[in-house]
């Protein structure tokens, strides 16, 4: 595949489908494929910024729904944008707050200006339409923004689907008109455009091809990883990839388990972000190499061996499965800031060994070697 460049993301190398590539963004730069932690609130859970950068981190996720009403955008961007205030000096994208219409319907109500809402604060009302979207994610100071969309339930019925498809079409050369009004490219922010269409490849077609025609800086995939089935996904995903330009980023939402992380990145996905790696660790289970370990489960009350005996974060390197188990048992915070570092350093390393063996041409041996062991089970 030929390689391409432009001032905002840069293809380096190729192995098949899977890319290698690099994002320049107003904080700097990160590379691809790239898995960003969620820092829904601002913060990524028990988690500080020196922290997310000595993980390997180089960009996180804000949720635009959450920030708008608390703090709110007024402080955020008084302080400076999101940058200055949460200390992540680093790129940030922010979601456009389409999927809390998905996520919290009993609370929502959706028409063709937009989204009344209720906030699960105080039930005081608010109203999102596509340009309000737009102008608080540039007040927030993110990076990437995301169109407005609307992500349907599975299973859906085609003209649910073929509803929220065009509304979310509609909505979305709105948040273009809104993003040049108010000069977003040439301040370095991107707008990325969401395909939708549930499980229905001719929607999905129809999707892409849509906002492929609004030339757009970058593309998410939306409406997956939402209670499809893993073969449903990636048939989804496979057939909506090859109507996707191979010189802008390409980003599936939501998706966090590494086999499905390698699965999307043999297809030719650049960027992910999921809740999974953080929320797992501060219930009582993590990531490692030889698969999820439940280290909650009394089986591991007297176990001095670390979390991962293959990992070199500084948790592993220093505190045992037992002692993790009793800061759990005991509600200790320590116990969620310890677990929750130790499976950020897991996914950041996963995805730099992703990006080097795509580099290096051995991308499906490394993923077939990982997952091997991954699946084991062994030693856990």
């Amino acid at each position: 595949m030929k390689m391409t460049s432009n001032n905002f993301f840069t293809l380096t190398s190729t192995d098949g489908p899977a890319r290698r590539g690099q994002v320049v963004t107003p904080h700097g730069s990160f590379q691809t494929p790239a898995f960003m932690p969620v820092g829904t609130s601002g913060a990524v859970k028990a988690m500080t910024a020196d922290d997310l950068e000595s993980t390997g981190a180089e960009i996180i996720l804000g949720n635009t729904y959450h920030l708008y009403l608390r703090p709110g955008t007024d402080i955020i961007k008084s302080q400076g944008g999101l940058a200055k205030f949460n200390g992540w000096n680093r790129p940030t994208l922010t979601d456009s707050g389409g999927f809390q219409i998905f996520s919290m319907n009993d609370l929502i109500k959706v028409t063709d200006d937009g989204a009344e809402f209720k906030s699960h604060h105080d039930g005081s009302r608010h109203f999102f339409t596509p340009e309000k979207a737009v102008q608080v994610q540039h007040d927030i100071g993110a990076d990437i923004i995301m169109a407005f969309d609307e992500c349907v339930a599975y299973p859906a019925t085609y003209s649910a689907a073929q509803k929220a498809l065009d509304r979310t079409h509609r909505w979305a050369a709105r948040c273009l008109s809104e993003q040049n009004l108010l000069g977003g490219n040439d301040k370095g922010v991107r707008l990325f455009g969401i395909v939708q269409g549930s499980t229905f490849a001719d929607l999905r077609t129809q999707s892409a091809e849509s906002l492929v025609a609004m030339d757009l800086p970058g593309y998410a995939v939306g409406g997956l990883a939402v209670g499809e089935s893993k073969d449903e996904m990636e048939s989804m995903l496979a057939h909506t990839i090859q109507y996707l330009p191979h010189d802008r980023p390409r980003y599936l939402m939501g998706v966090g388990y590494p086999e499905d992380l390698f699965m999307a990145v043999s297809y030719g996905i650049d960027m992910f972000d999921c809740v999974l790696p953080t929320r797992n660790a501060r219930t009582g289970a993590v990531f490692t190499s030889h698969g999820q370990l439940v280290y909650r489960n009394a089986d591991y009350a007297n176990d001095s061996r670390p979390l991962d005996p293959e990992c070199e974060c500084r948790v592993c390197q220093r505190y045992s499965r037992a002692y993790l188990r009793h800061m759990y048992n005991q509600s200790e915070i320590t116990g969620m800031v310890l677990a929750t570092y130790h499976s950020c350093w897991f996914f950041q390393k996963l995805m730099q060994g992703i990006r080097a063996s795509i580099e290096q041409g051995r991308f499906a041996e490394f993923r077939r070697t990982f997952l091997e062991k991954y699946r084991s089970g062994e030693s856990l």
